[in-house]
């Protein structure tokens, strides 16, 4: 069954999509707020989250293309629709150059906009060109220019620890974005955009008129899908997507959150759903991991090599103040600040009274996607090895047969190498442990809907949380103990009471971690009915 309605997949071109009728989800209101009330804005939003169709929009808007704007709530806000010359730059395209192949292709853009204009200074640095070029664009046609730079940062993130490469790079793209602070005079709008805020303060450190939009309530929803219009505008498509998957609207509603929502730029921000997969899933009628599909952010996996990997998923509920996640990603000492504000980690609560926030992985799609790409990593594991692991342990979890996933999970674990984790780490037990624990949040994320690793309760901390519609295992695990004293820490700190009344059955299991072996070598089971089974 196709679906009715016409989508834009294949396009973030505002023209396209309105010329071709395709779904457009009006945020014209704020972008009329922003031109109004500012003349230099940054927006800090994830890759596939709709920034270059926002700053498409832009262009159009400035090129007075009224008539594309037509029922869209910011033709009855704009009265006189001027055209304006418009300089636009997509600095993806300077992504994993050197500085010379950089340097070359910024040229090339800025010669499109002297080929337009009519001036020749191939000659000159990038920064003079383009200088130039908003001079004779503003002489030319009577109007300031209005200034859109998409992905500011894209050809420095490659280069986030190569110090030497980085800091050239830095300071040809410095000289660039000078000009836009000089020329205020011949500008009337700069937008830009950009996955990370790092590098932020020293590229533009001269633009300090800057208007940084990225944490601001009021536009937590110029991108991404709000949980508004989900429900509002986008309703009739949520119900043409239940019936393609022959379920009820509510329950696509829940699989849709489930999978695409998470995503809070502020304390004050509505519920964010991921467009690019949101959009994706209405055109082909299912739930799956579309951000991934599109390809991973090799950048982002190539920089979370410089960090232990094994910390990774540690920040998945860690609780820090705005400036430890918004730091400049080349000052942190963590990938924390890269994983936020890649979009990996978001925003789940503002604790205003001690002014924290509590991150966390937005969505499945997200969590599940990560997992996949760092497993190989971490684990020097082939993709099969994982499929098959994966394979073998869901028909045992979602049959109830924990003991069974384990035996899996022991055999693959003595297939990893050993010297996945130094000897240093090794004698550390509480690193041991957390080696450990990492593992098996991996593992079980990938094969539960629901799954909580150092899941809090108010005595302590579970170790890991396995949750299916109809189980719930609580485990808890000990590097050269006992079970017993595993079961025993369960009971004592409560662990499992929470889930006690929920209509699951709960089973408590005590994990035993031999580091002679590196390997699981023990666990004991006990359901709610006190009745016990050991593995060795």
């Amino acid at each position: 069954m196709s679906s009715k309605y016409l989508y834009p997949v294949d396009t973030d071109q505002f023209e396209d999509i309105r010329e071709r009728g395709l779904l457009y989800v009006d945020k014209t209101s704020m972008l009329f707020d922003l031109v109004s009330k500012y003349r230099y804005v940054f927006l800090s939003r994830p890759r596939r989250f709709g920034k270059s169709l926002l700053c498409n929009t832009f262009r159009a808007y400035f090129n007075g293309q009224k008539e594309l704007f037509e029922g869209l709530k910011i033709a009855s806000l704009e009265k006189e629709w001027k055209k304006y010359p418009v300089l636009q730059f997509a600095m993806s395209g300077l992504k994993h150059l050197d500085l010379g192949e950089a340097r070359e292709k910024l040229g090339l853009y800025i010669r499109e906009y002297e080929q337009l204009y009519g001036c020749d200074n191939s000659g000159m640095s990038p920064g003079a060109r383009f200088r130039e070029v908003i001079h004779t664009a503003h002489a030319k046609s009577g109007e300031k220019v209005a200034i859109i730079i998409d992905e500011y940062d894209s050809p420095i993130l490659a280069l986030l620890h190569q110090p030497e490469e980085r800091d050239a790079m830095r300071r040809m793209m410095r000289e660039f974005f000078q000009v836009l602070k000089d020329e205020g005079a011949h500008i009337r709008f700069v937008f830009m955009t950009g996955i990370t805020k790092f590098s932020q303060m020293s590229i533009f450190s001269e633009l300090n008129n800057l208007k940084n939009i990225s944490m601001m309530p009021e536009y937590s929803g110029l991108c991404g899908i709000t949980k508004t219009e989900l429900e509002t505008t986008l309703r009739p498509h949520v119900a043409d997507l239940a019936e393609r998957m022959v379920c009820t609207t509510e329950e696509a509603y829940a699989k849709i959150k489930e999978y695409y929502d998470g995503y809070h730029f502020c304390e004050e921000s509505e519920d964010i759903y991921a467009p690019y997969s949101l959009l994706n899933a209405l055109n082909d009628g299912k739930v799956k991991e579309f951000w991934f599909e599109s390809g991973t952010s090799s950048s982002l996996m190539e920089n979370l090599k410089h960090y232990p990997l094994t910390t990774t998923f540690s920040y998945d509920g860690v609780d820090v103040n705005l400036k430890q996640f918004a730091i400049p990603c080349e000052e942190a000492t963590t990938p924390m600040p890269l994983l936020f504000q890649s979009g990996y980690l978001s925003i789940d609560r503002y604790n205003r009274e001690m002014d924290t926030y509590t991150l966390h992985f937005p969505n499945k799609e997200v969590r599940n996607g990560l997992i996949d790409s760092l497993m190989p990593l971490i684990l020097h594991q082939t993709a099969d090895d994982k499929e098959s692991l994966v394979l073998n342990m869901t028909r045992c979890i979602y049959n109830g047969d924990l003991s069974g996933a384990l035996h899996h999970l022991q055999a693959y674990i003595a297939g990893i190498p050993y010297d996945i984790i130094t000897k240093e780490e090794w004698d550390d037990k509480e690193k041991r442990e957390g080696f450990y624990k990492l593992l098996m949040y991996m593992v079980f994320s990938i094969l539960t809907s629901k799954v909580r690793c150092e899941s809090k309760c108010i005595l302590g901390r579970a170790d890991v949380v396995i949750a299916t519609a109809k189980d719930v295992f609580v485990l808890e695990l000990k590097v050269d103990d006992t079970v017993e004293n595993a079961l025993r820490q369960i009971d004592d700190k409560s662990y499992a009471i929470q889930w006690s009344a929920d209509g699951r059955r709960v089973t408590k299991c005590g994990v035993r971690i031999d580091s002679e072996r590196r390997n699981i070598t023990e666990w004991r089971l006990v359901d709610e009915n006190n009745e016990t089974e050991t593995r060795i």
